[in-house]
C-alpha cells in the first residue's frame, strides 16, 4: 500500500514527517475497509489515525467520544488547522443539534464529534443515513465492555448505526488500556465483521515503576521533589487534598500549582498551559488532568493515593517519559490505603433500596412525571440536590453512577458552555432592520465584525470580549443580545456551567426499576477484582513491577531491571540467571523438608556467598520463614513467580 498521501497529510497539518508505531498499520487496515480495534497506550497518538485517514477521503468522519471537554478541545484544534469540524453533545439545545446536523449533511465538514448518548436519539438516527460518512471512529472503546473499568450502556447502542449506513464504511475502535478479554468484548459489541486487533506493546522501557511505602507521604514527597529534576504530575483523589498538597509544596519552595474539574475553564486552561510550557514545574491534580496533554518531557508521575484499577494507574502513569528518556512512575503506599480502598468499596456500592430512593428523589427534583422524560436533558445541580434531600454526597454520586450503568440515566461531567448566537433572519431582512432601528445598527455590525458563520449555525460568543471592543458594559451587551433575541433577529443562548442528566428511559415506578441482585453482585465482584489486582501490585515486593503490569494486559515480559524490586535484586550483585537458579534450587530443597540455615546452604550447589545473599533476600521478603525450632520453610504453597 502507498502511504505517501497519508504522510503528506500528516506533514501538512501536524508537521510530522513520519508516523508513530502502529499509526500507519491502523490507517492501512481501515483503508482496506476493515473494522479495526487499535490498542495504543496513552500518548500514542490515537486521534491522528482517524483524522489523517478521514482527510484523505471524500465525506465526513463520525467520532464518538464520552469526554465532552476532549471533544471540544479536538474540534477547536482541528478548526484552528482550517479543518472544518463540529461537536454535538448533551449540553446543546434541540435547535442547535438540528442546525448542526443539517450543516454536517450539506456543509463542507470533515469531522462530526458526537457523545454516545446522542447516537440513539431519533433526531440523530433520522439524519445518519444522509451523512456521507467515510469512517466511524469510537474513542474510549473500553466503555462498551461490562468487563471494562468504565462501562457505559450508551456505548452498546453505537452498533445500531451499522443498519443505517453503507456496509462499506469501516469502524475504528480506539482505547489506551484494555485486557484481552475486554478487547474481544469490544469487537463483539461493535459487530465487527471479523476480529481485527492491532496493538503495540504496553511495555515502557524508559519508565522506572516504584512503590514507596510511606506513612508520612508529605515529607517523602517534599524530599523527593527537592532532589528530583524536571517537571511532573502528582495525582490525588480529592479536590480538597489537591489544593492542600500544592500549597504544602509551595510553602517548601517547590514551584507547584493545583488542577481539578471544579475550577473555571479559563483558569484550568491557564494552569495547564503554564505547566505545559514549563512555567509551573509540578501540577497536583485529580484525574481530570490528563485529557489532551501534549507534553513529552514529563520526568515523573507520582500517585499520592492508589487508583481503583491497574487500567487507570497505567494510563495516568503513562504520561511520564513520552520523549523516551528515563522517567519515574511512583505509587505512595501506606497500610491505611488498603483500609481506605476497602471502605470506598462499601460506599461505591450502596444498597439497592438506597439506589432506588435516590432515583425517586432525582425524578422529583427534576420534576419528571411518571412515564415521561425519555431522551430529555436536564441541567443538574448536584450540591443543590444533595442539600435539598439531605443525602450523603459520595453515596449519591455512586447511586447515580449505578443507575447509569443499568441504562436508566446518563450522568455527564460538568459542561462549560459558552454563550451562542445564531442569526435567524437573512442578510436582506437584517439590513432592513438595521436601517429601521438605528440604535441596534452599531451593535449588529460589532457582532458581524467579531464572528463569522452566524447565519448558518450557532457561534460561541464572549460577552466580556464584546464589551471591551465596544466600550459597553457587559450588562449592556447582554441586554442587546436578549433584546435582539426577543425581536426575532437572533437566537441567543446564554452561557452556563452545569452537569447534565439525561433520562435514557421514561420515569418508572419504583417496583419497575429493575436492579437485579445478580447484576449488582457481578459488577461488585468485577470492581473488587480490579481493586485487588491494584492492591497486589502495591503489596508485592518480590515481583518486577513492569512484569505485573504487562501480564495484566496479557503480555509476557522479562524483568525490567529498573523498578524498585529489580533494583533491590540487582544490588545482590547476581545476574538474573544466577539468582533464579539458586532460588529454584532452594525452593526444591525446602519442598522436601525443613532445614536449618547451615544445612540448607551446604545442600545448594552454588558458591556459599551467593546462596547466602539469595537466602537473606528471601527471608527479608518473607518468602522463607523460620519456625520455633529455627528451621527454614517455604512460606507460599503456590509456585513462586519471579
Amino acid at each position: 500500500m502507498n502511504f505517501e498521501p497519508y504522510r503528506q497529510i500528516l506533514t501538512k497539518y501536524w508537521g510530522f514527517t513520519s508516523f508513530r508505531p502502529l499509526q500507519e498499520e491502523i490507517i492501512g487496515s481501515i483503508a482496506e475497509g476493515r473494522d479495526t480495534l487499535g490498542l495504543m497506550p496513552t500518548g500514542g497518538g490515537k486521534s491522528i489515525t482517524f483524522q489523517v485517514y478521514a482527510l484523505s477521503k471524500e465525506g465526513i468522519c463520525l467520532v464518538i467520544t464520552p469526554l465532552i471537554a476532549l471533544m471540544k478541545d479536538q474540534v477547536n484544534r482541528l478548526n484552528s488547522l482550517e479543518i472544518r469540524s463540529m461537536a454535538i453533545h448533551s449540553g446543546m439545545s434541540r435547535e442547535e443539534i438540528d442546525i448542526a446536523l443539517e450543516n454536517a449533511i450539506y456543509g463542507d465538514y470533515k469531522f462530526l464529534y458526537v457523545s454516545p448518548e446522542r447516537v440513539s436519539t431519533r433526531i440523530f438516527q433520522a439524519r445518519v443515513p444522509r451523512l456521507n460518512l467515510n469512517l466511524v471512529a469510537v474513542d474510549e472503546a473500553h466503555c462498551i465492555s461490562q468487563w471494562g473499568y468504565d462501562f457505559r450502556p450508551s456505548y452498546l447502542k453505537i452498533s445500531s448505526i451499522r443498519e443505517l449506513i453503507p456496509k462499506t464504511v469501516p469502524f475504528l475502535a480506539l482505547t489506551a488500556s484494555a485486557t484481552s478479554h475486554v478487547a474481544e468484548d469490544i469487537m463483539e459489541k461493535l459487530n465487527f465483521r471479523e476480529s481485527n486487533l492491532l496493538k503495540t506493546s504496553f511495555e515502557r522501557k524508559n519508565i522506572s515503576y516504584l512503590v514507596r511505602r510511606a506513612e508520612d507521604k508529605g515529607t517523602y514527597l517534599i524530599n523527593t521533589l527537592q532532589k528530583a529534576g524536571g517537571s511532573g504530575i502528582v495525582y490525588v483523589r480529592s479536590r480538597k487534598r489537591c489544593k492542600e498538597i500544592a500549597e504544602l509544596l509551595v510553602s517548601k519552595g517547590i514551584n507547584a500549582d493545583f488542577y481539578h474539574a471544579g475550577l473555571p475553564v479559563e483558569l484550568r486552561d491557564k494552569k495547564q498551559i503554564s505547566w505545559t510550557t514549563g512555567e509551573t514545574r509540578v501540577i497536583v491534580a485529580t484525574n481530570a488532568f490528563g485529557m489532551g496533554i501534549d507534553k513529552a518531557e514529563v520526568r515523573f508521575v507520582i500517585h499520592w493515593e492508589m487508583p481503583d484499577s491497574i487500567e487507570e494507574y497505567f494510563q495516568e502513569s503513562g504520561r511520564a517519559g513520552r520523549d523516551g528518556k528515563p522517567a519515574y512512575a511512583v505509587l505512595l503506599y501506606s497500610p491505611s490505603d488498603k483500609t481506605r480502598l476497602e471502605d470506598s468499596m462499601r460506599r461505591k456500592f450502596p444498597p439497592v433500596e438506597k439506589i432506588k430512593d435516590i432515583y425517586e428523589a432525582l425524578c422529583n427534583f427534576l420534576q419528571v412525571p411518571m412515564g415521561a422524560g425519555k431522551d430529555n436533558v436536564f441541567d443538574f445541580n448536584m450540591p443543590e440536590f444533595v442539600s435539598k434531600f439531605r443525602l450523603p454526597v459520595i453515596e449519591t454520586f455512586n447511586s447515580l453512577s449505578f443507575l447509569q450503568r443499568e441504562g436508566y440515566i446518563e450522568f455527564t461531567e460538568e459542561i462549560d458552555n459558552p454563550s451562542r448566537v445564531h442569526f435567524i433572519v437573512g442578510r436582506d431582512d437584517l439590513y432592513k432592520f438595521q436601517v429601521a432601528n438605528e440604535s441596534f445598527d452599531g451593535f449588529i455590525k460589532l457582532l458581524l465584525r467579531s464572528y463569522t458563520g452566524m447565519f448558518s449555525e450557532f457561534v460561541p460568543v464572549n460577552e466580556d470580549a464584546l464589551a471591551k471592543k465596544s466600550a459597553l458594559t457587559r450588562e449592556n451587551v447582554y441586554r442587546f443580545l436578549v433584546k435582539l433575541s426577543t425581536l426575532g433577529i437572533i437566537k441567543y443562548i446564554p452561557g452556563k456551567k452545569t452537569s447534565v442528566v439525561i433520562f435514557t428511559e421514561e420515569r418508572l415506578e419504583r417496583k419497575a426499576l429493575l436492579i437485579s441482585p445478580d447484576t449488582y453482585l457481578k459488577v461488585r465482584e468485577r470492581y473488587a477484582d480490579r481493586l485487588n489486582k491494584m492492591i497486589d501490585y502495591a503489596d508485592y515486593n518480590t515481583r518486577c513491577r513492569s512484569v505485573i503490569l504487562l501480564e495484566y494486559f496479557g503480555e509476557e515480559a522479562d524483568r525490567c531491571g529498573i523498578c524498585d524490586v529489580c533494583r533491590e535484586r540487582n544490588e545482590l550483585d547476581l545476574s538474573k540467571y544466577e539468582f533464579d537458579l539458586i532460588l529454584d534450587e532452594i525452593k526444591d530443597i525446602l519442598a522436601e523438608q525443613k532445614y536449618d540455615t547451615r544445612e540448607l546452604v551446604s545442600k545448594v550447589n552454588h558458591p556459599e556467598d551467593k546462596v547466602i545473599k539469595v537466602l537473606r533476600w528471601l527471608l527479608d521478603h518473607n518468602k522463607i520463614i523460620m519456625d520455633e525450632k529455627h528451621l527454614l520453610l517455604w512460606k507460599e504453597q503456590d509456585l513462586f513467580s519471579h
